[in-house]
């Protein structure tokens, strides 16, 4: 076994953690979304409907979900970052390819492709810093990971928007694959060799196999509560997302579609309470950080349903805020609480219960939406942020886990 203890803040190598992760999580999710704001013109050229266009983003997403699990066994034989370095420029490669895709087939192939590479990093990357960094600064350390997604996230939407509405939507998958292809050198030269690695056929239980370790995690009340937290907490972060705008088009918001989009920027809260929330976490405990993120989640999304621009614009950044926080501690939180041999896939299985809220929630509210209306949506997000409360309270407490 490694007697390297992790690095700790201040130190060169700790900084360098950080700016890579930073940047991983750049390159990682402004590909994955780099469709998504250009979604007409994709329609407009490939000659096919709206949804069917909104498959280049469902296509993507749903390659990494099933890559999640697949990533985290190779990291186990390989080591964390060379899986994350493969995955990486895999991506970046496959995503340099889209733009030449001659028809739509060809695209959602690629698109599933290139998720499935990016598929690395979320897999990976909680596991590596559970690994490199001081037990006591994970949480800070994940917060800066997670960070790096809003911004990747928000980056994605917005360069390739302009871009595409001047020069057409190749155009703007391109400008993103360009901005991705600097982030990765940035993560590939600053990412530090694992030291805190040891190779699954070393570990303590080497007999143990894929199954073993997953069920590992799958028996234990306080994972299953952590996936719970990404699942109902994430489905209910993009459907607020995937229907708002829909919400702010009619009376008596009546506001322009241009005006909608920049809803996006509400993103760079959660790029600030993301590091924010996980040193916190290290002074008053993952578990008050997390609920106390959930609550202001709540209060966010209840401000939505003031019908005044103003505050509910105040809401969607408060509940941006809380959603980003909690996610930053219940992600890093999973690997550490996580037994040693099975952490890679216990961060796995947390970002599969997190893209399949996703999947879910973002379309089974748009039910509850058109159903119900406006404010039976938000008492619906707001019964999701209380579900995940209370899985919390019952696994997570002091007491109940480390």
């Amino acid at each position: 076994m490694s007697g390297f203890t992790g690095h700790l803040p201040g130190s060169r190598e700790y900084r360098r953690l950080l700016v890579a992760l930073f940047f991983g999580g750049v390159a990682t999710f402004a590909q994955l979304y780099a469709t998504q704001a250009l979604l007409p013109q994709i329609a407009s050229d490939t000659r096919t409907g709206p949804a069917t266009a909104a498959l280049t983003v469902s296509a993507s997403t749903l390659g990494l979900a099933a890559a999640v699990l697949p990533w985290s066994l190779v990291a186990d034989r390989i080591g964390r970052v060379p899986a994350m370095a493969l995955g990486v420029v895999g991506a970046t490669l496959l995503g340099a390819a889209a733009p030449f895709a001659p028809d739509m087939t060809s695209l959602l192939i690629l698109r599933l492709f290139e998720g499935a590479a990016l598929g690395a990093v979320p897999a990976v990357a909680l596991a590596y810093l559970s690994e490199e960094v001081s037990v006591r600064h994970v949480a800070a350390a994940a917060g800066s990971y997670i960070a790096g997604t809003t911004v990747g996230g928000l980056t994605g939407r917005l360069v390739a928007g302009p871009v595409g509405e001047a020069a057409g939507w190749r155009w703007g998958v391109a400008s993103v694959i360009v901005l991705c292809a600097m982030a990765s050198a940035v993560f590939l030269v600053l990412i530090p060799r694992a030291r805190g690695f040891v190779p699954g056929r070393r570990r303590a239980t080497p007999g143990l196999s894929i199954a073993g370790r997953l069920g590992v995690n799958l028996r234990s009340p306080a994972q299953l509560a952590l996936y719970a937290q990404g699942f109902l907490l994430m489905g209910a972060f993009v459907a607020v997302y995937n229907y708002l705008g829909f919400h702010l088009l009619d009376p008596p918001f009546a506001l322009a579609p241009g005006v909608v989009t920049l809803l996006f920027l509400a993103y760079l809260a959660g790029t600030v309470s993301s590091p924010r929330a996980g040193a916190v976490a290290v002074r008053r405990g993952r578990f008050a950080v997390l609920t106390g993120s959930i609550g202001v989640t709540a209060v966010g999304a209840a401000l939505m349903i003031v019908p005044s621009t103003a505050v509910v614009l105040v809401g969607l950044v408060i509940f941006t805020a809380g959603f980003f926080a909690a996610h930053a501690v219940a992600s890093g939180w999973t690997p550490v609480a996580a037994a040693p041999e099975a952490r890679a896939q216990a961060s796995s299985l947390y970002y599969l219960g997190y893209y399949g809220g996703s999947s879910l929630f973002g379309w089974l509210l748009g039910v509850v939406f058109a159903a119900g209306g406006w404010v039976w949506f938000v008492g619906t997000v707001i019964a999701m942020c209380a579900a995940a409360a209370g899985l919390a309270w019952a696994a997570l407490r002091p007491g109940r886990v480390a």
